[in-house]
């Protein structure tokens, strides 16, 4: 169980990690509610009485979303200034935490779903080593989806350190900094993309863009637009997401019929440090099962983009059975997918 140092300790640790993500203004707000956050609103007495662990409920990052979505809209100048790297971050802080109190509490029911468009990126390049695998046909299986925005993932343009893939006329082109040898340039088919999330979000619902919104950290103006393009593409088209428990939903999937021809791949994006113990050892076992009846004819591949928190960084991890069930680290990541390195 924290306490209190601790629960003060998680805004110093993640304005390190804000930092290293080259985020000085976001960073610079957590830093700061370290030492703001006090017990004169029940904002401030939650946060610092959180229960649990904090780094793991992205206890700063709830907070902190809540705090950019208030200064987004307006309603309070210092802070909108405070986002923008102006003013003395305590001072306003301290006021705004106790003014906006009711506006703030709600933001620390949940975790942040972010779900940011261009870790499509990393997940991209591991479904190209899939396809040169196991040949060009997938089928794309996503736990914690959030609001879907990887699952539009067949429908971006691709720009991986030259290898192209996705079509050309797509609204969303994601071309992240590339650095290192770039993803095999292959065939790729994407036969179907289905998500799932404990919590859904609807993206085309407008306070549900708002939330996504304040969730992007200040420094990053060019994630609002993408973001924005995004949304507007699942107005056009709606995403294949539902509400559900992951183990429960993949266990179903798994047990479906699989066309002959095509890869069937579990893939997510910093959401296995949310799953818990439990949850991690089922789907463990679960693909562990479903490896054991993969066949050259209905493959199974498991791609995923999870943090390093040690080293700071995102890994790109690809496993596929038949022949290549060691994992392997593909490339590194930035945690938004704003620069890739292949290993």
């Amino acid at each position: 169980m924290a306490d209190e140092p601790t629960n003060r300790q998680a805004f110093r640790q993640q304005a390190a990690f804000c930092a290293a993500m080259d985020a000085p203004i976001t960073a610079r707000v957590c830093e700061a509610l370290a030492d703001a956050l006090s017990r004169d609103g029940a904002t401030g007495r939650r946060t610092l009485d959180w229960p649990g662990d904090p780094i793991p409920d992205a206890l700063p990052l709830r907070l902190v979303g809540g705090l950019h979505a208030l200064a987004r809209s307006g309603i309070d100048p210092e802070l909108t200034a405070l986002f923008a790297g102006e003013g003395e971050p305590q001072a306003i802080l301290r006021r705004v935490l106790v003014e906006h109190d009711a506006a703030l509490l709600p933001w620390l029911d949940g975790p942040p779903q972010t779900n940011e468009p261009m870790r499509s990126g990393v997940l991209m390049a591991g479904l190209l080593e899939v396809a040169k695998r196991h040949g060009p046909a997938v089928e794309l299986l996503e736990i914690g989806s959030s609001a879907g925005l990887n699952l539009l993932i067949d429908r971006y343009r691709f720009d991986l350190g030259g290898t192209t893939v996705g079509p050309e006329d797509a609204p969303v082109t994601i071309r992240p900094e590339w650095n290192g040898p770039p993803p095999p340039a292959v065939l790729l088919h994407i036969a179907s993309v289905r998500g799932v999330d404990i919590q859904p979000l609807d993206a085309t619902d407008p306070a549900i863009a708002t939330r996504l919104a304040g969730y992007i950290w200040a420094d990053q103006p060019e994630r609002q637009e993408r973001l924005a393009a995004a949304i507007a593409m699942q107005r056009a088209r709606p995403v294949d997401l539902v509400q559900g428990d992951a183990v429960d939903w993949l266990r179903a999937r798994l047990a479906e019929p699989q066309a002959a021809g095509v890869t069937r791949v579990l893939m997510h994006s910093v959401v296995w440090q949310y799953l818990g113990d439990a949850r991690r050892a089922a789907i463990t076992a679960m693909i562990d099962e479903a490896a054991a009846r993969a066949t050259s004819d209905r493959p199974l591949a498991w791609v995923r983009m999870e943090p390093d928190r040690v080293l700071q960084r995102q890994e790109l991890i690809v496993q596929s059975w038949l022949s290549h069930g060691d994992r392997r680290m593909l490339a590194t990541a930035h945690a938004h997918g704003a620069w890739i390195a292949g290993v």
